[in-house]
């Protein structure tokens, strides 16, 4: 098959779990024979597209000024010179199926231009944005976890505090009005897709509360590429570790605030840029004594879950995956997890790991004292623990929904026919 994956930003200029997977994918699904490339948008002045390649594969790269909050928004709605990029690649590459890994930033025209031209796409749902502008349902007038938009009137004061300007501001009715526009818009992109793909049952369950139709969805866990488990190197001291975005809804101060509870011979290491929110991290150096790492590379990564006991994932608002508990997983390290949505559910509370409500200190020091105290439960939960699928794997059942969403139309033509 010809496949091509649509994705709002790419590596080098952007690295995060949907570039990176987006990169082991693709590479995945050509070392399985089909040809594959990547359409991207980046940031840059003034309007174009170019072509690279690497490891044998297409990338596109077309931009229309640099990212900004609004222009992300308008884009929506309309931008017609990245759309006449795409329709340039789609002539010259001619794919049998698209996947869009994400379109933020990006026209939805783009996505009625492959209806009009009767390819078929698939949509991976990464995050909440679709229905939610703030992608993660978590507000920024209050920093509490959203059900969703409310008469939009709730999404037109997060775009104000995220403004800066008041949350209170007489434009909050006017501003709701494109924000309904924008909703309706990807629902119908969201709708026109052939398959839509959620990374967990709860992505799932929460696009169907919402008005997409269960049987358009396909959960698929992301596979993952992981070095042989080692055995578990001897050391003294309980080490609980914590991988991902040093920043509040983290969680990452609930966990270090819990973990003062600990004795002192306990370890608490830290990995994450630093730089993503300075602020913060001079807080949490401030509020406990843990051992900051800085940001890893994937080799670093590896090495750093072999040496820990327990890792902690202490989120306050709603993930949709979250690659760290696979990467313990892969390195026999059991999660400590908050107990909500998707980070709830991949972790079995006392089968490969424990649970705690969501932002709960007390809680939280419970559990990491029980496998400070208690050396066996730690042992029996490394023995539960279920290795993830491999990116070989996920790529075999995602080629596998391709070959079906490409092999329909053509069965309904012919059944068309024979009527």
């Amino acid at each position: 098959m010809r496949i091509l994956h649509l994705v709002h930003q790419y590596l080098p200029d952007h690295v995060g779990g949907t570039e990176l997977y987006t990169v082991w994918l693709t590479r995945a699904l050509q070392q399985q024979g089909h040809d594959v490339a990547i359409f991207h948008r980046r940031s840059a002045e003034g309007n174009g597209l170019t072509q690279r390649e690497e490891n044998g594969i297409k990338i596109w790269s077309a931009w229309n000024g640099r990212f900004q909050p609004t222009n992300r928004l308008l884009s929506t709605f309309r931008n017609q010179p990245l759309l006449h990029s795409f329709q340039q690649v789609i002539g010259e590459f001619q794919p049998d199926v698209v996947h869009v890994e994400h379109l933020m930033g990006l026209p939805t025209q783009m996505l009625d231009f492959l209806q009009a031209q009767q390819i078929p796409y698939v949509v991976t749902l990464w995050d909440f944005w679709w229905i939610c502008a703030n992608a993660q349902l978590l507000t920024n007038y209050d920093q509490t976890v959203c059900a969703g938009p409310d008469r939009f009137l709730n999404c037109a004061k997060c775009t104000l505090v995220r403004a800066n300007l008041p949350q209170f501001a007489p434009e909050v009715p006017a501003l709701a009005l494109p924000l309904s526009w924008r909703n309706g818009r990807l629902r119908r992109a969201l709708r026109q897709a052939s398959k839509l793909i959620a990374p967990a049952e709860f992505v799932k369950q929460w696009y169907v509360s919402h008005g997409l139709p269960t049987a358009k969805i396909e959960v698929l866990p992301p596979g993952l590429d992981y070095p042989e488990k080692p055995a578990v190197p001897p050391h003294d001291n309980f080490r609980v570790g914590y991988v991902g975005g040093l920043s509040w809804q983290k969680g990452v101060h609930v966990l270090v605030e819990a973990f003062n509870q600990l004795p002192e011979t306990a370890e608490l290491w830290l990995a994450g840029d630093p730089e993503f929110d300075p602020d913060y991290v001079k807080q949490l150096k401030m509020a406990g004594r843990a051992t900051f790492l800085g940001k890893l590379d994937r080799t670093a990564v590896w090495e750093m879950l072999s040496q820990v006991d327990v890792i902690v994932v202490p989120s306050l608002w709603y993930e949709t995956f979250v690659f760290v508990i696979s990467e313990a997983f892969a390195m026999g390290v059991p999660v400590i997890a908050s107990d909500l949505g998707v980070v709830g559910e991949r972790v079995r509370h006392g089968v490969d790991g424990l649970k705690f409500p969501p932002g709960d200190v007390d809680q939280l020091a419970q559990r990491l004292q029980q496998l400070y105290d208690d050396p066996n439960l730690l042992a029996q939960l490394r023995q539960n623990i279920v290795s993830p699928l491999t990116v070989i794997e996920h790529a075999t059942a995602v080629a596998n929904l391709y070959g079906d969403v490409v092999t329909l139309p053509a069965q309904n033509e012919k059944l068309g026919k024979a009527s």
